[in-house]
């Protein structure tokens, strides 16, 4: 007969060990928001009820699918407004080589340019900030 190893189950925490237990309860109404927090989030209800209780900013319960969904709908956006910028710088280099780009056409080209980049700028730091609160 083959020699079979005992499983001894789940090895067992150095460190950090849950020993302690709240009993907590709730209404039908709260537990129901609890379990579709659940389903929602992706994230157990032991899990969640921890991060809420201990404000644990590393651990922000931040709704994944819809973040993703509104994600996406801001790429192709501004990837609509490159393709737009493209064509504007494209106008201006036509007038300017027949000598027909006005200098106020410029500064309202270039201001409209710098509001881009404004806010370009404060969506990659508002991508950082999610980003640092999921602990990513």
């Amino acid at each position: 007969m083959e020699h079979r190893k005992k499983l001894m189950g789940r090895p067992q925490l150095a460190a950090g060990k849950r020993t302690k237990f709240i009993n907590v309860r709730f209404t039908e109404d709260e537990y129901r928001e609890v379990a579709e927090l659940e389903k929602e989030l992706g994230v157990s209800k032991t899990e969640l009820i921890r991060m809420r209780v201990l404000s644990n900013a590393k651990n922000a319960v931040i709704n994944a699918r819809e973040l993703i969904r509104n994600m996406d709908g801001v790429g192709a956006e501004m990837g609509r407004i490159g393709n737009n910028i493209n064509q504007l710088a494209k106008h201006a280099n036509t007038l300017k080589l027949k000598g027909q780009l006005s200098p106020p056409i410029i500064q309202n080209f270039n201001d409209l340019f710098e509001e881009y980049i404004r806010i370009q700028q404060s969506l990659e730091a508002a991508l950082r900030k999610i980003i640092r609160a999921m602990g990513l």
